[in-house]
Formats: C-alpha cells, structure tokens, sequence
C-alpha cells in the first residue's frame, strides 16, 4: 500500500488510470493508460539492466521474460485453489489455467494421509 500512495503521490494522481505512460527518462507521468506493448518494454529493458541471466546471449536473456512471464509467474506462485487463479485470469477452463502454471505441485497435500488412512 505505502508504495502504491507513494506513486499516487508523486504521479499527482487523483482519479483515472493508476498505471500509466511515463516519459522516456521516467520522470513525469503522461495521461495515457499504460498498455500491453508498454510493460513488455517495461519488463525487457528491466532485465536488461538488472543483468538478469547475464550468462545468456540479450536476444536470449529478453525471449525469456515478457508480461507472459508475469501472469505465468502469477499463476505458478499462487497459493490458492485453482478455481481462483482461473478467475483471476479470465480464462474460459481449467485446463488452460494449468497450462499457464509452470509448476505444479499436485501432490502437495497427500489425500490418503488427509482421510486418515
């Protein structure tokens, strides 16, 4: 929460889109809504500078990470019953949603020691 105020704060955000555009050198919010394209840039120029798997080749290193990867990463990581990541992401079956998730861990909870036998 602190750190969504604080971009509040500094945006001078009041109303409208949370997440939007900034200006090249990041130092002024703009009024369009921040889309799609705009993040996977986001993301590919983080990696980049973050020397991310820097023992890859960059056309390797930015193939790897996308705004897929986060939703995937959503997906993967979340402690919750199925049903509710499928929700969260909109899709339309289950079995899309486990395509999504890159690890699952379907024996987590042992069902036959759960009942008791």
């Amino acid at each position: 929460m602190h750190a969504l105020e604080q971009w509040l704060h500094f945006a001078k955000i009041d109303f409208g889109p949370v997440f939007v555009r900034t200006s090249r050198d990041g130092k002024k919010s703009l009024n369009a809504r921040l889309n799609d394209k705009h993040v996977a840039r986001l993301i590919k120029r983080t990696v980049l500078d973050a020397g991310i798997r820097s023992d890859l080749p960059e056309k390797d290193r930015l193939a790897l990470f996308s705004g897929h990867s986060l939703r995937a990463g959503l997906a993967s990581s979340a402690e919750v019953d199925e049903r509710y990541v499928q929700k969260q992401l909109g899709h339309a079956s289950a079995e899309l949603t486990r395509r999504y998730q890159r690890r699952r861990d379907r024996f987590r909870v042992n069902l036959t020691k759960a009942a008791g036998l």
